[in-house]
């Protein structure tokens, strides 16, 4: 099943989101159908900033290794695509196309002087259909996941300001639609009806469990870098464990290590 197809399954598409090799190697050995990078798990683990301060040539590196060693359809987050104008953006998404990389999520939001703000709906679905006429010219297969931010940013009339541009968004040439931090039942399923295009939520505290997300009609779920900071934890913990205990003790409970 090709990674168009897997997002109109009878139930959800759960994205394994990764930052390494490990990861995906990880990813691919539970079973997950799909993997997506997650652009503020990779910029941590390379002691960047989320927004676009990884430099893409070091994206490129990540995601150029994890296709070597995991088979699984990927997906790459490449923010607002590590470009201002679509011409360069089409070229960044051509490069991962010819990596293997099967699809991309291309949000509608962008970090500037460390403040992330919504791009004008004009602007932003211009510059969306001309990379998808691009891509279509180069005989270039991508499924653009639109992420649209609204609802992350907090804004009161977060709703209404997504349905109207997930509206845009498809008629200007996304695949399927993003909507990262809706977590009431009311709201996806407003953005559900809204919208043919298959929906994506993400792993937040109080969000449904996957039946009930099924239910309301959603198609994909991300965990985001909601694993990826949990391992951190667990790694904080360890290193203060050998440090308070003067021993390895706590690390080799692991039945692995038996």
């Amino acid at each position: 099943m090709d990674f168009t197809a897997q997002h109109y399954q009878q139930k959800p598409l759960v994205i394994a989101n990764v930052w390494d090799v490990p990861s995906a190697q990880a990813a691919q050995r539970a079973g997950y159908q799909a993997i997506g990078t997650s652009s503020a798990a990779v910029a941590a683990m390379l002691g960047y900033p989320d927004g676009e301060a990884l430099p893409f040539d070091a994206l490129l590196l990540i995601v150029r290794r994890i296709r070597a060693v995991c088979s699984l359809p990927l997906s790459v987050d490449v923010e607002a695509g590590y470009a201002t104008t679509a011409e360069d953006m089409t070229l960044h998404l051509r490069q991962l196309a010819e990596m293997g990389v099967v699809g991309i999520n291309l949000e509608d939001s962008r970090v500037i002087d460390g403040v992330r703000k919504l791009e004008d709906p004009d602007l932003f679905s211009q510059r969306l259909q001309a990379v998808r006429t691009t891509l279509v010219f180069h005989r270039c297969s991508l499924f653009i996941n639109v992420r649209s931010d609204a609802f992350l940013l907090g804004l009161t009339d977060a709703l209404d300001v997504t349905l109207s541009r997930i509206t845009r968004y498809a008629a200007c040439g996304a695949d399927g639609l993003f909507i990262p931090c809706v977590i009431e039942a009311q709201d996806i399923a407003a953005l559900v009806q809204h919208t043919r295009l298959p929906l994506n939520v993400m792993a937040i505290p109080g969000l449904s469990d996957f039946t009930t997300l099924a239910k309301l009609g959603v198609r994909r779920i991300s965990m985001g870098n909601a694993l990826h900071s949990a391992i951190q934890h667990r790694l904080n913990d360890l290193l203060l464990t050998v440090q308070q205990q003067q021993s390895f003790a706590g690390v080799f409970n692991d039945e692995n290590y038996r």
